[in-house]
């Protein structure tokens, strides 16, 4: 079934204003009651449902309030907009509680189109936000990325790039008149020429670059986040499992190290015991340290 306008109802507490039934939110009785969800947004005006978001909004929005892009995980090749909101419940909901739209992206798999379409469509989907912040009552001048494993690596390259102006990370036609304030980056990859994958043609780091990053040094350097590291970047918060066997911890000891050399504010907590994950990173030490973070940087 399609439908053609916006429709409007009430499910758990939650204003949903859907755009089409292409996907069932899963995840919306997990937000606070009376959260105004616009969901299955299109962000390029296309018909990929890998140019899809979601937006969260809090109830009883009184003026603009600062936009938290959410960016999933899934090795560049799975999961969709509700990954890893449903193992990060209550923070996601703390977040839209103290009064921040979060905004949850879908993007083009590696199996789909190469680096750069990620990060094209990561950037696309901001660019919108701004083209439609009066529509949806968001403060473009407060905006924060967050990325859990692939969309931690997206979301540091959001947020490192952005100031070096790479032409090709933004579509023909996206509006590049933004800045992100913060960053919170969950276990990404910052240098894939470090992986153990990095020689093997089937690893998601080479599927990701087109050929494996020890054979195209070029393209892993492209699309890795500590090529942009510099002293204009906005400050991270970047958390990461002890025992992560996926994405090793030194991924993210290796971006602070680069972050402090250039002076760039930053803190890294390392779980204990944690692995890739999980609700390890959704208890109460780390959600309060990610609401810290947001609002000394955004505000509320």
């Amino acid at each position: 079934m399609k439908v053609n306008k916006p429709l409007l109802f009430l499910f758990f507490g939650i204003i949903i204003v859907q755009q089409g039934f292409s996907q069932t939110n899963r995840v919306i009785n997990l937000f606070p009651e009376r959260t105004v969800l616009h969901g299955n947004v299109n962000y390029n005006n296309d018909t990929l449902q890998k140019h899809m978001l979601d937006i969260y909004l809090p109830p009883n929005i009184n003026g603009k309030v600062p936009v938290v892009v959410f960016v999933h995980g899934g090795g560049w090749l799975v999961n969709d907009k509700y990954a890893d909101i449903g193992y990060m419940k209550k923070t996601v909901a703390e977040i839209v509680s103290k009064g921040y739209a979060l905004v949850s992206i879908d993007y083009r798999f590696a199996t789909q189109a190469v680096f750069p379409a990620q990060i094209q469509d990561c950037n696309r989907a901001v660019s919108f936000l701004i083209d439609n912040a009066e529509k949806y009552n968001l403060d473009v001048d407060r905006i924060a990325v967050m990325g859990f494993s692939a969309g931690g690596h997206l979301a540091s390259l959001m947020g490192l790039s952005k100031n070096n102006g790479v032409p090709n990370f933004f579509m023909n036609g996206s509006t590049e008149s933004f800045n992100f304030k913060a960053v919170v980056d969950f276990y990404g990859p910052a240098e894939l020429i470090l992986f153990p994958g990095a020689n093997d043609a089937k690893s998601p780091e080479a599927l990701l670059i087109g050929a494996p990053p020890l054979h195209r040094p070029d393209l892993a350097k492209i699309a890795s986040p500590v090529t942009y590291v510099d002293e204009n970047d906005p400050p991270f918060l970047i958390i990461h499992g002890e025992k992560d066997d996926l994405v090793s911890p030194r991924q993210s000891l290796l971006l602070s190290s680069w972050l402090t050399v250039h002076g760039v504010e930053n803190e890294l907590i390392v779980v204990k015991d944690a692995p890739h994950f999980g609700e390890m990173f959704d208890v109460a030490d780390i959600r309060d340290k990610v609401i810290y973070f947001l609002q000394k940087h955004l505000g509320q």
